[in-house]
């Protein structure tokens, strides 16, 4: 389970010699004076670039290669963040030559099919939403957010009610919610959870007025749970005015199952890099797919993809006169939108819902073998079983032996395991997320488990073993302090500090 150590690699730019070439480029067919850039956009000196022939090059990308942890070698626990394996097939049907050669400028009638396929697909987030309408547009999950606030926002413009400018958020939401809040010219309101780590309704009913323009809301939430209130819940927010949008981040844990739309929320996002197994992390690519209800469908950003049954002719349509405008530079990230349909189109009605009970399954097995370990506990033990992920805190441990959580996140790090999401949500202490999804097989957890008993027992007998992981990794432990105020994002950064 270790990590093999590794000397020191030297950095590309170390690496580097004038005149090396990993190249050769073709012999240019025109003139440099044929190329006409503005003065004020031209460089005054060349970028500076390490000189390497090819095969050191290639050792330099293989090494890092050999540096990652991905879905690909390992569990990768991320709670909230579905960290799935990414099927082969649907990177072979996303690389696929039909699809590389296609350009988003193309007259409409020469991509019938690629306008088919995102068709199709909008037909089946649809369905599972439970909410007819659908974008692909957004690229990303906040950026999803942003889009369906923003067709709350002009639903209430365009009925005369502009002073609707509060959105209401449980302590227990995502980081972005309150972002793409702002964003959109709303004010949070943040309101708390009870005992049970599940909204208030008392509190919400006091939060509620004729500023309400919606609530923000993912069931079950980032604890896991189920909130089970969800009808009084839509039925307060809809008596007082305002709409109901879903986060679908935690929508693992339902599919197939049970429909936002069928809840009483207006609006959503998927996050097809979470749900629907597209690649996830390291800032994209990813898709925030918008669906909504018939009273938000007018708002959604132009053009929509539709189909006219007679001519069975797919088009772009962009006579969208109350559209909130695009959100994204052409269609979205088409090829995230196409691994998700592959995924989709592969499973099967059937075969999400496997996905959905498998999911889930795992996770409780995960929860129930994590909290028998000592110095671990649940979170808000009144609300069993979990749906997608559960939440350990770990404030025993730091009680009787000054390890925090942080502490034990990097010690599974040593390991050459991925940690679970640490310290949130912020209503849990010490918090321990952990989401091992549909993937992981029970010798997976029960060899994950085995490891973090492990580590907490070295960590129990020696503490500063553990306030001095990670070990066996290329980078130590980080002063996280230090790195924020002193970022270094590139090798001129570091050659000029190293000056100093």
């Amino acid at each position: 389970m270790y990590r093999q150590a590794k000397y020191d690699e030297p950095l590309i730019f170390e690496l580097g010699k004038k005149g090396r070439r990993a190249h050769l480029s073709p012999r240019c067919d025109f003139s440099r004076d044929d190329i006409k850039i503005p003065e004020n956009m031209k460089r005054i000196t060349p970028p500076d670039l390490p000189e390497l022939h090819e095969g050191e090059v290639m050792r330099h990308y293989v090494h890092l290669s050999q540096m990652n942890y991905c879905v690909d070698t390992n569990t990768y626990p991320l709670g909230s963040c579905t960290m799935k394996y990414n099927p082969k097939v649907n990177e072979t049907i996303a690389r696929s030559e039909k699809m590389m050669y296609l350009h988003p400028n193309q007259p409409v009638e020469t991509v019938q099919g690629i306008l088919e396929v995102l068709y199709d697909l909008q037909m089946s987030l649809g369905e599972l939403a439970g909410l007819p309408h659908t974008t692909l547009q957004p690229p990303a999950g906040a950026s999803g957010e942003y889009t369906g606030l923003a067709l709350i926002k002009a639903y209430h413009v365009d009925n005369g009610e502009t002073q609707r400018d509060e959105i209401i958020a449980p302590d227990s939401s995502h980081g972005t919610n309150p972002a793409s809040t702002v964003l959109n010219g709303q004010k949070l309101i943040e309101i708390k959870s009870n005992e049970d780590g599940r909204v208030d309704i008392d509190a919400l009913k006091a939060a509620v007025s004729d500023r309400t323009a919606g609530l923000m809301l993912t069931n079950p939430n980032t604890l896991g749970i189920f909130e089970k209130d969800i009808i009084e819940m839509s039925n307060t927010v809809r008596d007082a005015g305002g709409l109901l949008y879903y986060d679908g981040a935690n929508f693992n844990a339902i599919v197939g199952k049970i429909r936002p739309g069928d809840m009483g929320y207006d609006v959503l996002h998927f996050n097809l890099h979470k749900t629907f197994a597209t690649p996830h992390g390291g800032g994209g690519p990813g898709s925030g797919a918008v669906c909504c209800n018939d009273i938000l469908e007018p708002y959604l950003p132009v053009p929509t993809v539709n189909h006219d049954m007679d001519k069975d002719y797919y088009y772009f349509d962009y006579d969208r006169p109350k559209s909130i405008g695009k959100v994204h530079g052409y269609h979205g990230n088409i090829a995230v939108a196409l691994r998700a349909y592959a995924y989709i189109a592969a499973l099967g009605e059937i075969g999400l819902k496997n996905t959905s009970d498998q999911a889930v399954l795992t996770a409780n097995y995960a929860m129930r073998k994590m909290e028998k370990i000592d110095g671990l506990r649940l979170s808000h033990t009144s609300a069993i079983p979990r749906k997608h992920e559960s939440v350990l805190e770990a404030t025993p441990f730091l009680r009787n032996h000054d390890v925090s959580g942080m502490d034990i996140a990097k010690m599974l790090i040593s390991r050459g395991l991925h940690a679970p999401t640490v310290y949130f949500p912020l209503i849990a202490h010490e918090a321990l997320m952990m989401e091992p999804t549909e993937n992981e097989n029970k010798e997976r957890i029960d060899q994950y488990v085995q490891v973090l008993e492990e580590e907490m027992d070295k960590a129990r007998k020696d503490p500063d073993y553990a306030h001095q992981a990670p070990k066996w990794t290329s980078i130590g432990r980080v002063d996280d302090a230090y790195a924020i105020r002193n970022l270094t994002l590139s090798w001129k950064m570091m050659k000029e500090k190293q000056e100093e």
